[in-house]
């Protein structure tokens, strides 16, 4: 009988033994499933950025090779013309075409200022040589020149530049917003400010037209016609920050925030 419940101990022991080292051996499976399935989901985002990257350089050089053709081609082609309108004598022309000539000056100088224009905002030389701040407070000057729309910028200047290619992508985030605003949200006032920390910078942008909530923004980015808002995820991705939207009426907020740690693109 003591024979037959030593048996029957041994018997369970074997058991519990071969069921313990089954559920060890599920474990460890388990966790190099899961440690595998980790290590494909870095790859996949270390992908995702390498692309995400290679966008936004080859954006950045296409800006460049545009604003110095515009620059240095259209530019000199419409001061070429600019000095041989001047070799007209209005002294010679009738009263019509006195007004067609100052016109034509007119217009002439204001094609020269519009190139320039795009051309200083294409290209990022501002950004490189006086910072984030002075190229922001430069976009929002020349481009919001208007008595339609009244535009304020409060920049926190103890910001110094870490990093002038991860700025670049914040001043491009900054001028799509802004021009979004301009051509789609019927404002009136916008207001651009930036608080530093040295863990973080976080830009907003307020203004008081037709705003986007986070959630349109996140419709849209993936539509045929949010090319502007996919760049921006895009830049938000590769520097791992963060951009909401929050619409209200007369109050639209959108906020960037960019960690000061995060990677150099």
């Amino acid at each position: 009988m003591d024979d037959v419940r030593l048996l029957i101990i041994i018997g369970i022991a074997v058991m519990l033994l071969l069921f313990a080292s089954f559920l060890m051996a599920f474990v460890f499976s388990q966790r190099r499933k899961l440690q595998h399935q980790r290590v494909v989901q870095i790859l996949r985002e270390q992908q995702q950025n390498q692309l995400i990257e290679a966008a936004v350089r080859s954006e950045e050089i296409e800006r460049h090779r545009i604003a110095e053709a515009l620059h240095d081609e259209v530019g000199a082609i419409l001061s070429s013309t600019k000095l041989h309108l001047q070799g007209i004598k209005p002294d010679n022309l009738n009263e019509r075409d006195v007004q067609l000539y100052q016109r034509s000056k007119e217009l002439l100088d204001e094609g020269i200022q519009k190139v320039r224009g795009i051309s200083h905002n294409l290209h990022s030389n501002i950004l490189k040589e006086f910072g984030l701040n002075e190229a922001v407070r430069h976009f929002v000057k020349k481009v919001v020149n208007s008595d339609m729309l009244a535009a304020t910028t409060e920049l926190d200047d103890q910001y110094i530049t870490q990093n002038p290619e991860n700025d670049i992508s914040i001043y491009r985030m900054v001028q799509e917003i802004i021009n979004n605003v301009i051509k789609h949200a019927k404002a009136s006032r916008i207001h651009v400010a930036s608080k530093y920390t040295t863990e973080k910078l976080m830009v907003t942008i307020n203004h008081d037209g037709n705003g986007l909530s986070q959630q349109q923004f996140e419709k849209l980015r993936y539509s045929k016609d949010g090319l502007g808002l996919k760049n921006i995820q895009n830049r938000v991705i590769l520097l791992k920050g963060a951009i909401n939207f929050q619409a209200k009426e007369n109050d639209n907020q959108i906020w960037i925030t960019i960690p000061l740690q995060s990677p150099a693109i």
